[in-house]
């Protein structure tokens, strides 16, 4: 980690409570025209333009770039927290914006020394550029830890060549983090991620995105053709990267998504159950065990995620293998609860509402917020997560 992510993360609270104010009524507003487009980027399939507008405004995206990079030095807690606001208002807008700050804390934790990736946070910060990622790959699917394409260099220059089955938001965003085997002979495990700008690559459109939910993060395929220089490689190897950074941070931010999806969902038929009960004095409606229900798995979601990042801030203090492995057991706990218990709370929210809630244009409608959360268990599939838990669970050893 460089120290400058370490002042960021380990700040008193109290030093923190201004600026954490700061980016939650800036994500406030950033959800407010989110919402107010949700239904159309939904239907369209269409990038939200008009809440990455106004998340630009307000330097949401370089918030977690390091002060003295230019950035607003934001701590996960609260990146996390704006995930969340954002997830209920916009579920494609949430995710888009977990996605890049995944990315930003890749760069971050694990640029090193280099000159070339301190530059690009600058620009991160100043232009408030939009990062997406390139891992899955055809023939191999979402496993994250293999690469069939390879860095070829030549002198100090690099090409790569990927054929990837997703890139999301590839086509709107200024830079995508790419893995790839470090040499054209290395393993499909010995990996490197590579940092390309617009300038540096091409994308050629190989699939489109029609889907169920999460319409709006236009994850089509590309045939991904990039061009650098060997200081755009990250010093340290992937698998550090993914076991670090990248694999809790998504599951972190992901689940903070999911939990804003669902709390606007359980909020709606909050609502509704309140109207029924004004309607009818003194007799509670048929739902109220329901809406209780759907409160309480809210709050145990909000729990979750609360003890996984203060499990994350800790990590440096958790010694050994077996506590590694752990931690990354809890990790890959909270991505396939919170998935799981998430879309159960709307499908509750749903019976609450019953047909105002099955029907689209009502108050109450729940359609998109259940589409949307069919996505988390599919994203890396709980399934595989489920069985690598499994393995890791061997190794550990603690009480």
């Amino acid at each position: 980690m460089s120290p400058a992510l370490a002042s960021v993360e380990l700040t008193h609270p109290r030093a923190e409570i201004a600026d954490a104010a700061h980016w939650m009524a800036a994500a406030r507003l950033v959800a407010a025209e989110a919402a107010r487009h949700a239904d159309q980027i939904d239907r369209d399939a269409s990038f939200p333009c008009q809440a990455f507008t106004v998340l630009r405004e307000h330097k949401l995206l370089g918030a977690m770039v390091p002060p003295d990079l230019g950035g607003g030095g934001a701590p996960l807690e609260t990146i996390a927290a704006v995930c969340r606001v954002l997830g209920a208002a916009c579920a494609s807008t949430g995710m888009i914006y977990a996605m890049h700050q995944i990315q930003v804390a890749c760069l971050v934790n694990h640029a090193g020394n280099s000159a070339w990736h301190a530059q690009l946070l600058q620009r991160l910060g100043g232009e408030q550029l939009l990062l997406a990622s390139a891992t899955s790959e055809e023939a191999i699917g979402g496993a994250l830890r293999n690469s069939g394409c390879a860095v070829n260099v030549d002198n100090d220059n690099l090409h790569l060549l990927k054929m990837a089955p997703t890139i999301s938001y590839g086509a709107h965003a200024d830079g995508i983090l790419v893995t790839a085997r470090r040499h054209p002979d290395a393993a499909p495990t010995d990996q490197v991620m590579v940092s390309v700008l617009k300038p540096d690559y091409t994308l050629e459109n190989l699939s489109a995105w029609d889907t169920l939910g999460m319409r709006g993060t236009c994850s089509n395929g590309f045939r991904l053709e990039a061009r650098g220089h060997t200081d755009q490689i990250l010093p340290v190897p992937f698998g550090e990267i993914a076991d670090v950074t990248m694999t809790p941070v998504s599951h972190i931010l992901w689940s903070a998504v999911w939990t804003g999806i669902a709390a606007d969902a359980v909020q709606r038929a909050k609502a509704l159950f309140q109207g029924q009960a004004r309607a009818r004095p003194g007799t509670l409606p048929p739902s109220a065990t329901r809406v209780a229900e759907a409160v309480a798995i809210i709050q145990m979601l909000d729990g979750r995620l609360e003890l996984a990042l203060s499990h994350q801030r800790q990590r440096h203090a958790r010694q050994g293998v077996s506590a590694m492995f752990s931690l990354a057991a809890e990790m890959n706990g909270l991505k396939t609860s919170v998935s799981a218990l998430a879309l159960e709370a709307v499908q509750i929210a749903m019976l609450v509402c019953g047909m105002a809630g099955y029907k689209h244009g009502t108050p109450f409608s729940l359609g998109r917020h259940l589409r949307d959360l069919w996505s988390a268990p599919l994203m890396i599939n709980n399934d595989r997560i489920l069985t690598n838990t499994a393995n890791l669970l061997l190794a550990d050893r603690t009480a």
